[in-house]
């Protein structure tokens, strides 16, 4: 078989498709597989300008390719582009072109070898859709796994918060425990003591010794109610079980009402005076407000000598309604008004006279509940005055 047998057969035989154009873009040769490959016969072909094989969107294929034979070199068509082959159908195909120039007595020749790439492109194309569906999925997973992973730290925060909160109270209790047995010791001795000498006075008609210790008795059970009352007001508000519900009030009322409920606490020859002034209707949580001046008032009480009075006054300023509790006891050194509002703390100056030291804590407790606030004016000797602010 000679050389020209030989290209012959390559070219007949070929899988790729071939075909070779003149220096006029003319079509003049094309094998078997090119005929194939665009549904066109070699005699519809044979003539043609190379663009009826071209989609008409390419429209520059035609001065591109008077550049080329300008410059005819061995290169693949298009780098870097997409190029697509149009059959005689009118359907589009992508496909790959290498050209390769050469001359003979009869003028240049461009000669094409032509692949057609639409499995390679539907592979590739099935390959970058799994590959986006499967980012799709370790994204959707992973911010599944990052909610869960949240879901757990939040849970694991909440658990610590409670376990942190069920310590601290397991501690408040222990130390209440702790504290209340001591502090009934005294009041219930007193109260033993005082029945044996009222039986022993009731017997010699001494009404006064008698009356004295049915005081002592009366100061002494009023002295636990206060331990127990504070006791039940932390575990509540510390396990969240006191909510805050305002309702349409006459606050003249209320706190005449609470001021007279007070009165058998009072010592001998003190007195509790209260004024009002302004309007009287206003918004407030009846019991919050009772427990928070049932803490003061006592307060005031246990910390003021018999012959001093205590002033109560309430008046609305523009939305907000101001409470304020005054006495003239011992009052509290600038020293311990840093740590008032602190669980157990006792004043250096109240350490002889009974208490829990959680009232005020509780106070404050109550006002956070209804968005209030409380200060306090206070000097060693000369008694204190708290002020409530509540807003409406």
């Amino acid at each position: 078989m000679n050389s020209q047998e030989g290209s012959d057969a390559l070219f007949l035989y070929a899988n790729e498709g071939i075909l070779t154009v003149n220096e006029k873009g003319e079509i003049t040769r094309i094998n078997p597989s090119a005929e194939k490959l665009f549904g066109y016969t070699k005699e519809e072909l044979t003539g043609q300008r190379i663009e009826v094989l071209v989609p008409k969107r390419f429209s520059k294929h035609s001065e591109q390719r008077t550049d080329y034979s300008k410059n005819p070199r061995a290169r693949s068509m298009g780098a870097g582009m997409e190029l697509y082959g149009l059959k005689k159908d009118g359907t589009e195909f992508p496909l790959e072109i290498s050209l390769s120039p050469y001359s003979t007595p009869q003028g240049k020749f461009t000669v094409a070898f032509i692949i057609d790439i639409t499995l390679r492109k539907e592979v590739e194309e099935r390959h970058k859709n799994y590959s986006i569906e499967l980012e799709r999925q370790v994204k959707n997973r992973t911010l599944i796994l990052e909610e869960a992973i949240e879901e757990l730290e939040k849970t694991k925060r909440e658990l610590n918060n409670a376990l942190h909160k069920e310590r601290e109270l397991n501690e408040l209790k222990s130390r209440f425990v702790s504290m209340a047995s001591h502090e009934f010791r005294t009041p219930l001795t007193t109260m033993m003591s005082s029945l044996s000498l009222i039986s022993k006075y009731g017997e010699q008609n001494d009404k006064e010794n008698q009356n004295k210790h049915v005081a002592r008795i009366k100061g002494s059970i009023n002295n636990m109610t206060d331990i127990l009352n504070d006791f039940l007001s932390v575990s509540k508000l510390e396990e969240g079980r006191i909510d805050y519900q305002p309702e349409k009030q006459n606050l003249k009322t209320i706190l005449t009402e609470i001021l007279s409920e007070m009165q058998p606490l009072v010592k001998e020859t003190q007195q509790i005076t209260y004024m009002h002034a302004g309007r009287e209707d206003g918004l407030t949580d009846k019991r919050l407000l009772k427990n928070i001046l049932f803490n003061l008032i006592s307060n005031a009480i246990k910390f003021s000598p018999e012959n001093q009075a205590i002033e109560v006054h309430s008046s609305f300023e523009g939305t907000n309604l101001k409470i304020s509790v005054k006495d003239y006891g011992i009052g509290i050194s600038r020293e311990d008004q840093k740590h008032l509002f602190d669980r157990f703390f006792r004043g250096q100056n109240a350490t002889h006279i009974q208490g829990t030291g959680l009232g005020l804590n509780i106070v404050l407790k109550y006002l956070e509940l209804m968005k209030g606030s409380i200060d306090f004016k206070s000097q060693e000797n000369e008694g204190t005055t708290f002020t409530l602010t509540l807003p409406q």
